[in-house]
């Protein structure tokens, strides 16, 4: 299978590129500056010439709390140029993979988030990932991945814990009331390439399995680095960040497993590894 991945040298980017050498498959990357995906004709012009079997979109503006004073541009990159994507794969006989989030949902609900459940973004970031997802599903070949708390090679909520540590953090204050799913890019970059082996089509969640808060979270990396630091929850109120988020945004993966035949691992092994480098 030959891919063609936007945002290459993104967290997710990096992961799909060593998944897909180890499976076998060809993998083609583009990113900023060689390809701005809001370039239409660019756009066209790159896949036409990548005769990518599948166009896995992991280009986005994912600065949440930017997004609020910001909501044109992020909207031209998360919503727009899904758009130009999904007609340049429809001319080539490409799938076309979208990565959304659970930022899509305004957290109201008591139980995991299914795919059918009715999208109600409370951000600015939340309402343009809605709207590619949506230009997303008007391709011939839509396949739409949800996702979450996304960790691994490249800026993330384990990476801040860890410099916070290493630069002598006795007390780390962490929002304790939303509840989420910690996704390691190593395995979902795994569950795509499961996905697009299945012939998977419409939306999926995709999350390692377990949810957490991120204080919850938190206390994990600390324990797993054997850390002396005290963990100490905050509300969201006092962490007074510009972008409303989800209070509950775990997302149910059953479809996932259903199409795969297995869940990812749980959030604690897979930050594991990532702490321990082993992939």
């Amino acid at each position: 299978m030959r891919l063609l991945v936007t945002g290459s040298r993104g967290q997710l980017g990096r992961a799909l590129q060593r998944a897909a050498a180890a499976a076998g498959h060809e993998f083609v990357g583009c990113d900023l500056p060689e390809l701005d995906i809001t370039d239409a004709a660019a756009v066209r012009t790159a896949v036409a010439r990548s005769r990518p079997d599948a166009v896995i979109n992991c280009a986005a503006y994912t600065a949440v709390d930017a997004a609020e004073s910001d909501e044109a541009r992020a909207l031209a990159v998360n919503g727009a140029a899904v758009a130009s994507l999904a007609a340049a794969a429809d001319g080539a006989g490409a799938r076309l993979v979208q990565i959304s989030t659970d930022f899509v949902f305004d957290g109201a609900a008591a139980r995991a988030y299914r795919e059918d459940d009715q999208p109600r973004p409370i951000s600015a970031y939340g309402r343009t990932k809605l709207a590619g997802e949506r230009a997303a599903a008007l391709a011939r070949r839509p396949l739409i991945v949800r996702t979450a708390w996304l960790f691994g090679d490249g800026a993330n909520f384990v990476g801040a814990i860890r410099r916070q540590l290493d630069a002598g953090a006795r007390e780390l204050r962490v929002v304790g009331d939303q509840r989420g799913c910690p996704t390691y890019a190593a395995d979902l970059a795994e569950g795509l390439l499961g996905l697009l082996g299945a012939d998977a089509e419409g939306i999926v969640h995709v999350a390692n399995a377990g949810s957490a808060t991120w204080f919850e979270f938190a206390l994990e990396i600390v324990r797993q680095l054997g850390a002396a630091a005290a963990v100490v929850p905050i509300t969201t109120a006092q962490a007074a960040r510009p972008a409303l988020r989800p209070a509950n945004s775990v997302l149910d993966t059953s479809r996932f497993r259903a199409v795969v035949g297995s869940d990812l691992p749980p959030w604690q092994d897979a930050l594991a590894r990532w702490l321990a480098g082993r992939g």
